[in-house]
């Protein structure tokens, strides 16, 4: 099975804009009012854009994180999408890149993003 074409369009522009300014613009397009988010840095869950837009002022706040899209594909239940990311710090305009992650995405019946999990990569 394949990743949906929209699903997967959505996904890698959601990636192009993280590490940009235009990372906000891209939220009511992507996420769901009532997003639920993982907050990798306190180990807790947000609910709804405006937490994670807050979350993410907080981390680029601290440093500049990078995320590189490097493979989508679906969960093996067929519902999820999987996203391969390697992740990484951009540190006196020199990108440093370290481990590689899973993003899982679940979607809700607007299409938008409901759910976003963090797994680490075996």
């Amino acid at each position: 099975m394949t990743v949906p074409a929209a699903r997967e369009a959505m996904l890698r522009r959601m990636y192009e804009a993280f590490s940009t300014d235009e990372r906000d613009t891209f939220v009511a397009g992507c996420l769901a009012p009532d997003v639920d988010w993982p907050d990798v840095l306190d180990g807790t869950r947000l609910h709804g854009r405006e937490a994670v837009r807050a979350y993410w002022a907080r981390q680029f706040a601290a440093a500049h994180p990078l995320v590189r899209l490097e493979g989508l594909r679906l969960d093996q239940d067929g519902e999820a999408v999987v996203v391969t990311v390697r992740q990484g710090l951009r540190i006196d305009d020199e990108d440093h890149w370290a481990g590689t992650v899973e993003h899982v995405y679940r979607f809700g019946g607007d299409g938008l993003v409901s759910r976003m999990d963090v797994r680490t990569v075996p």
